[in-house]
């Protein structure tokens, strides 16, 4: 990002939160926490009622997390909290190696508190992408918020803002790469979009290091029973 043009030049959502704000918060950030169904897609489901992904999502997502690891030297941990049980969100989570899938998780703050306990961060140290009122719980304890925008919910939108629970509001939906969008945020705020890019062309030695270390991470999956967190 050219130093002479402010964020809201290049990325078109709302910064509800001032983005020298967000930057700052991004320092803090150790995990990387996404809902699925609207988030990754627009929300519609196929008759076993799996809904899919983009690999220009995919890919967004991968640099992000190499961004991650060049500024620390250690991978960010990342997961899903879903309310629903979709075959396709696994599948994408074992072939990212995403740390964690949580699914059917009725209570997503449990799933938070779960999630933060197993690897030993605070809820201010999340990223938390989402798009919708059972995601609330969530926003309200993360240290970031990231929320997808859709013209369709005014409403829930204005809750979002009025009530502190987003920071940024995307101008692409689920449909249209929001997380792509969001990626390209965290790493010019991070000051090493080129150097990341640059060096996954090259295949270089830092992106052969971290997608080593990233291959190793086996997903765990965890639902809810009777209002608990258990392993699924």
């Amino acid at each position: 990002m050219k130093a002479n043009i402010s964020p809201e030049e290049y990325f078109k959502g709302s910064f509800v939160t001032g983005a020298p704000t967000v930057k700052q918060k991004l320092k803090q950030v150790k995990a990387f926490v996404f809902d699925w169904d609207g988030v990754f897609n627009d929300g519609r489901k196929n008759i076993d009622g799996h809904s899919s992904f983009s690999e220009i999502d995919s890919m967004g997502l991968n640099m992000m997390r190499f961004s991650h690891y060049l500024l620390y030297k250690q991978l960010p941990v990342v997961a899903i909290i879903t309310g629903e049980n979709n075959q396709l969100a696994f599948s994408f989570a074992k072939r990212e190696n995403l740390h964690c899938v949580y699914y059917k998780a009725a209570h997503k703050e449990k799933a938070l508190l779960h999630f933060c306990e197993q690897n030993g961060i605070s809820p201010a140290d999340v990223m938390f992408v989402y798009d919708d009122v059972l995601d609330l719980s969530v926003a309200r304890l993360a240290g970031l918020r990231f929320m997808i925008g859709r013209k369709v919910n005014p409403l829930f939108t204005e809750f979002a803002i009025d009530n502190r629970l987003v920071d940024y509001i995307t101008k692409h939906d689920g449909n249209n790469y929001a997380i792509r969008e969001i990626s390209e945020i965290v790493m010019a705020f991070s000051n090493n979009f080129d150097l990341a890019v640059e060096n996954r062309m090259k295949f270089g030695e830092a992106y052969q290091d971290y997608l080593a270390l990233r291959n190793k991470t086996a997903t765990q999956f965890f639902t809810s029973k009777e209002n608990q967190v258990i392993p699924g």
